[in-house]
């Protein structure tokens, strides 16, 4: 691996900013074009057919194989389970937008994050709220919460929560790992609600009479339907937990094991797929174009990152990065404008490029730098539209329903950077040092 390191240009990480700049730029300039998910593929295509053949030619061909096989596939395997087991979950009704109840909805969403994923609790919950709130005339600061918390920092306490931590379960960290973030989660979250919870209610107290009224008289008790999806979810989770190398030796002494976790997690989403009704996954709006395109942009995004990867692994003591304090901010930075998934992979392999053999060591790296690492990537995750996928799908919901969302920046300066930032230098400074 490091003679295979050493061959690997800088000018091959092109194709990798490229898929990322694509992310990042289409949708604000040519969105009707990028809509489409047969173009996000052929971007995908386009940029990783060069990065195939550059280490075909160059034999590395092994690497790109295992990333495919064993990165890719088990990743997308883990989100199609949860976005088509949650799919099948439905939540109705309507009561009273009060602060107290809209700051337990956000709640509730903070803990279904880390068992269903921020992308299941996110659309498990978004229209519920949004129809709690649809005779409120100040809403907006309600859905922009709702990303910060529940389509992000809420997902901070299993691999299951947010794709990064996924990748670093893959790479070697423990399932039960992720529960030691259990301060860190507490305290964003708790912090975070707490704010919401006096902004709205500044806000409830600014609505109109009429308004309030209405929404005391449209009053539908909250009905929830497809409950057997959760054994489905359960099952899924368990099949993280436990059919891995850590508590199945066999898994990785003969490689026809190998894939006897995702076996189980295919085989709980085709349940979910075979006992919920279409009916119900109608009243969802579930189709299957989300997760398309997540996997379109992602199978872009693991192919090119290859060379990415080695490169940092090589050049990573010389690159000046080595404080845990370094790894969250800059994981952070990355993962607010680009995509916190591929920006976690990205400095797991600059830890791994450091070298460090000694002290306590998680997924092949010291642990107080998977801890920055982890925590960089979700949290900030949340800091744009583009940090996480779930955002733009609340963002994308909500403007269905019209309510008027703020643009890319006004995001930034109207919420993320006064609401959420100064959370997160609190946990850093209490946490990663």
């Amino acid at each position: 691996m490091e003679n295979a390191n050493l061959q690997v240009p800088l000018i091959s990480t092109i194709p990798f900013v490229l898929m990322l700049l694509a992310i990042a730029v289409f949708p604000l300039f040519w969105n009707h074009w990028w809509k489409k998910n047969k173009n996000k593929l052929i971007v995908a295509v386009v940029l990783g057919i060069p990065i195939v053949v550059y280490l075909l030619m160059n034999g590395l061909d092994a690497i790109l194989i295992h990333t495919v096989v064993f990165d890719y596939i088990p990743f997308i395997i883990l989100l199609g389970a949860l976005f088509t087991i949650t799919g099948g979950i439905y939540l109705s009704g309507d009561i009273e937008a009060k602060p107290i109840v809209n700051t337990t909805f956000l709640g509730i969403g903070a803990v279904l994050a880390s068992i269903m994923g921020t992308t299941g609790a996110a659309m498990l919950l978004i229209r519920p709220v949004i129809q709690t709130n649809k005779e409120r005339v100040y809403k907006v600061h309600t859905i922009l919460f709702f990303i910060g918390v529940v389509a992000n920092c809420g997902g901070l306490l299993t691999p299951l929560g947010d794709p990064p931590l996924f990748m670093m379960y893959l790479r070697g960290a423990p399932f039960t790992w992720f529960f030691h973030f259990f301060p860190e989660w507490f305290l964003t979250n708790a912090l975070l609600l707490i704010i919401y919870f006096f902004v709205d209610s500044y806000f409830h107290k600014k609505e109109p009479a009429s308004a309030l009224k209405l929404d005391r008289s449209q009053i539908k008790p909250i009905k929830l339907e497809g409950k057997l999806n959760f054994v489905w979810m359960a099952g899924v989770v368990l099949s993280v937990a436990f059919l891995n190398k850590q508590y199945l030796p066999f898994i990785e002494q003969n490689h026809y094991y190998a894939f006897i976790r995702e076996a189980a997690i295919i085989s709980m989403a085709a349940m979910s797929m075979l006992f919920t009704t279409k009916l119900l996954r109608t009243a969802n709006n579930f189709t299957w174009e989300p997760i398309k395109e997540v996997a379109y942009l992602f199978l872009g995004i693991f192919i090119t990152m290859v060379p990415c990867l080695l490169y940092l692994e090589a050049n990573a003591k010389h690159l000046g990065i080595t404080s845990p304090q370094q790894f969250y901010y800059f994981t952070g930075l990355l993962s607010s404008f680009l995509d916190n998934t591929p920006t976690a992979v990205t400095f797991h392999s600059l830890a791994m490029g450091l070298g460090q053999t000694t002290g306590s060591l998680v997924a092949g790296i010291p642990e107080e730098l998977l801890r920055a690492i982890s925590l960089g990537a979700v949290l900030f995750g949340s800091m744009t539209y583009i940090g996480n996928g779930p955002n733009f799908m609340v963002k994308a919901v909500a403007e269905e329903n019209n309510i008027k969302m703020p643009s890319f920046f006004a995001y930034m300066y109207l919420f993320s950077l006064i609401a959420l930032l100064p959370v997160y230098i609190i946990v850093q400074l209490l946490f990663v040092n």
